[in-house]
């Protein structure tokens, strides 16, 4: 193929009129020499062409940004106990297989990643040594299970970002020791809380939240006691909140992008509020499963969202109506992917209501939390002329580049 036949096609011309009309800004004569240049840069901004050219400029910087960055940073361990009648117990640790591939090798990307059926080989050679780092503890003492077996997907799935496709299961089984009462589990490959659910049997599960390598509280095997309300309104409110601040770095990017549009409180406030409602209609309708799109549609979305609040902020800093209508759009698309979260962390049964809103307030504590921060950190100089060119200009372009090349990146893992 020619260098011709990759050429793309010519773009026309696009009218000025489909381009929000902006107030001028003074020449840069007129402003003081050291706020020149942003001023002359702005004027350029409003001009669709430069427009595109910006989106350009910014696509090929988010193909070069380093594989590095990360979206989140969310533990993918899930580890489900079951004692059965006959005083057997399995013991499944769910990863998603991909994930976990990667973990065992450092220095590998997703491009390396191999075949599914290599895949899954090479996690079978390994799985004794997944099982070394897992200890089952019975009445203080430590038990070796008697086998440990690696299971893989049931199907072959890739779409979904690290910890939302079919996930494949390291199953460590044997018997309970005789007369033993008290069960404990521990793990030293995760690096975040975890969930362990626990079942005797058929009967109700209980989950409880682990730190990575410390041994779980003992739980009484014969008489499994879930968690009070009060209590899982506290695990799930910290989980909500952590969501966000340290791991939700797409969120807070967003965040950001709202934050910079406007040096005044108003436009803000209508962003966060129009979010807000948005993401808490779709969390609660995912959850419920009246409502859902596949993770590889809503992620690539999400990061997207955030390249266009960003991309905006650069060529306005008035709040137009359409602006609140993208936000509470893009609210809804944050809300799926806050449900993809949120079942994968796994729900209590008794308690799913007040899980869910407890997660969700937590989110919106994270989120005043980032917008708090921002203030604080511009609050002395908010107000300033060079506040845009400064600060709002530089930031909005980073956070634009990051977002597209969260979108490339999410885009090409489908």
């Amino acid at each position: 193929m020619t260098s011709d036949e990759l050429r793309p096609p010519r773009t026309p011309r696009l009218a000025a009129a489909a381009f929000p009309a902006l107030p001028p800004l003074p020449p840069p004569s007129a402003v003081p020499a050291p706020l020149a240049l942003p001023a002359l840069a702005l004027q350029r901004l409003q001009r669709p062409r430069t427009l595109l050219a910006l989106l350009a400029l910014l696509a090929l910087l988010a193909l070069l940004l380093p594989a590095t960055v990360a979206a989140h940073d969310v533990e993918n361990t899930h580890v489900m106990v079951v004692f059965e009648a006959d005083d057997t117990y399995r013991v499944d640790v769910l990863n998603d297989a991909d994930w976990l591939w990667l973990q065992v090798h450092p220095v590998a990307t997703a491009a390396d990643l191999p075949a599914v059926g290599e895949r899954n080989r090479q996690l079978a050679e390994r799985t004794p040594a997944f099982a070394a780092g897992m200890t089952l503890v019975f009445d203080g003492s430590p038990v070796p299970p008697e086998g440990v077996t690696y299971v893989p997907p049931p199907t072959s799935d890739r779409s979904g970002p690290w910890g939302l496709a079919e996930p494949g299961l390291i199953r460590l089984t044997g018997t309970v020791p005789a007369d033993a009462v008290r069960f404990q589990f521990a793990y030293d490959r995760v690096v975040d809380e975890y969930p362990m659910t626990v079942a005797r049997g058929a009967g109700a599960p209980v989950t409880r939240w682990l730190q990575p390598a410390q041994l779980s509280p003992p739980l009484d095997i014969a008489d499994l006691v879930p968690l009070t309300p009060v209590q899982v309104a506290v695990q799930y409110l910290g989980l909500g909140y952590t969501h966000i601040l340290p791991k939700g770095l797409d969120h807070i990017l967003f965040v950001l992008g709202l934050f910079l549009l406007s040096a005044r409180l108003r436009p803000l406030l209508l962003q966060v509020t129009a979010f807000t409602v948005a993401h808490t209609i779709t969390l609660a309708l995912t959850i419920y499963g009246v409502f859902s799109l596949a993770p590889s549609i809503v992620e690539p979305l999400i990061a997207l969202s955030i390249a266009y609040v960003a991309v905006e902020n650069l060529v306005t800093t008035e709040l137009r109506p359409w602006r609140i209508v993208l936000v509470f759009a893009f609210g809804l698309l944050h809300g799926m992917g806050f449900a993809g979260v949120l079942a994968d962390l796994g729900l209590p049964r008794g308690e799913l209501v007040t899980a869910l809103v407890t997660f969700n307030v937590g989110v919106e504590a994270g989120q005043l939390t980032v917008i708090g921060a921002a203030l604080a950190a511009v609050a002395a100089f908010r107000g300033r002329e060079w506040y845009r060119g400064r600060v709002v200009v530089p930031l909005s372009l980073g956070i634009a580049a990051v977002g597209l090349y969260w979108t490339v990146e999410r885009v090409l893992a489908v």
